[in-house]
């Protein structure tokens, strides 16, 4: 229903839905408190309690991944959930909530649909939600944190990226390549959070990698998402499409700017146009471009040289989003500079992995609040801390 191709991304996304399925449900027993050594007279601990009913909004892109990195720690902590499934890609959520609420008690876990609008600032409205955790677009998150200030009740809030990939010169330029497509999602048509969509190469790399890149991301197969052929499939709305093409408008109208459309259309007698676009570069863009500042949300990415350590450390870290970030290069200590030195949640070195079970996620600045896909996420953003003291006198 998102247009992802079956093979590249659909299975992995279950998988990795399972995972985190599975990992909760052994941090069950890890819902404990602690014994305080304050007074030999006095019995003094703490104890962890669920909130009540948590509103769990979900995006488009990766449904069953969000959703179980939402409610697998808020049901094993003991709360109730009411999720608002996107009005985009609403199915994979209905059907695996029939599938799970089947094994709970009624009630415990919930689904509506319909818009935010209408649906999402209702549930963030209502009076019994305790706590409310959200993926999506920076401005709703905004009124989500307002709504949720006036009730004094707590958020978790991921709201995208512009996530920065710096690349060494002694980086090794395959696995750099491979790295940047993945690191760019471009196989989820690039509808990634954490998507690699600003790519600073050092300049005794830059022609050599734009080469590499251009030639191995137009081998992807753009197709049918069900054909186990294809690596690329549609992206998500005509509404979306036209806005990715808006982004690439400009950039064709930009002077010094290169747009370089890579791979191949689907032939209109196999498939209609429709919603597929084709992976696309883009080089010779200045910094306070949209391109290069704003969160496309699509396989659009921007190819940047430079020759100077400090300089790339402050573009990578002028923007107002600090989700995710790479570093390639095989000195350590280049990169563990570089790793210090930049303003985002989750750095990786050498490689682009997406969202992986046990490995706290989440962002820095307007990236959002709050982590996700750890113990620590369940801890503190699904429960609440009380403090209990006995006089044993």
């Amino acid at each position: 229903e998102t247009g992802k191709a079956i093979r590249t991304e659909c299975r992995g996304e279950v998988a990795t839905a399972i995972d985190i399925v599975t990992m909760y449900a052994g941090l069950a027993t890890e819902l404990k408190g602690e014994t305080l050594p304050f007074d030999p007279q006095l019995l003094t601990y703490t104890s962890r309690e669920p909130l009540g009913v948590v509103a769990a909004i979900l995006p488009w892109n990766v449904p069953l991944v969000l959703m179980m990195l939402k409610i697998a720690p808020a049901l094993v902590a003991g709360n109730t959930v009411v999720v608002k499934a996107s009005e985009e890609a609403p199915y994979a959520t209905i059907e695996m909530a029939r599938w799970m609420a089947a094994l709970l008690p009624p009630g415990v876990l919930n689904v509506i649909c319909g818009t935010g609008r209408d649906c999402g600032a209702a549930l963030v409205e209502h009076p019994a939600v305790a706590k409310v955790t959200f993926t999506g677009s920076q401005a709703v998150g905004e009124l989500i944190s307002q709504t949720a200030a006036r009730k004094i009740i707590p958020v978790s809030l991921e709201l995208g990226g512009k996530s920065p990939m710096i690349v060494y010169g002694d980086a090794d330029l395959s696995r750099v390549v491979a790295g940047a497509i993945a690191g760019m999602r471009f196989t989820r048509q690039g509808q990634s959070c954490t998507a690699a969509s600003r790519i600073y190469v050092h300049s005794a790399l830059f022609d050599p990698f734009v080469a590499a890149l251009r030639e191995a991301v137009a081998k992807l197969v753009i197709g049918d998402p069900l054909d186990e052929a294809t690596d690329i499939g549609t992206v998500i709305s005509q509404r979306q499409k036209a806005k990715i093409e808006s982004y690439l408008a400009l950039g064709e109208r930009t002077a010094g700017a290169k747009v370089m459309r890579c791979g191949e259309l689907p032939r209109p007698d196999y498939l209609a146009d429709g919603l597929f676009l084709q992976p696309t570069i883009v080089t010779g863009l200045g910094e306070d471009s949209p391109l290069m500042r704003e969160e496309i949300f699509g396989p659009v990415v921007c190819v940047q040289p430079w020759d100077d350590e400090d300089d790339v450390i402050a573009r990578a870290n002028d923007s107002d989003f600090g989700l995710a970030a790479t570093v390639w290069t095989h000195d350590l200590r280049a990169a563990l500079r570089a790793v210090r030195r930049i303003d985002a949640g989750y750095v990786q070195v050498n490689q682009n992995l997406t969202i992986q079970p046990n490995l706290s996620y989440g962002g820095f600045k307007k990236s959002g609040v709050g982590k996700e896909a750890s113990l620590e996420a369940m801890l503190e953003h699904f429960t609440r801390k009380k403090t209990v003291v006995i006089d044993m006198r």
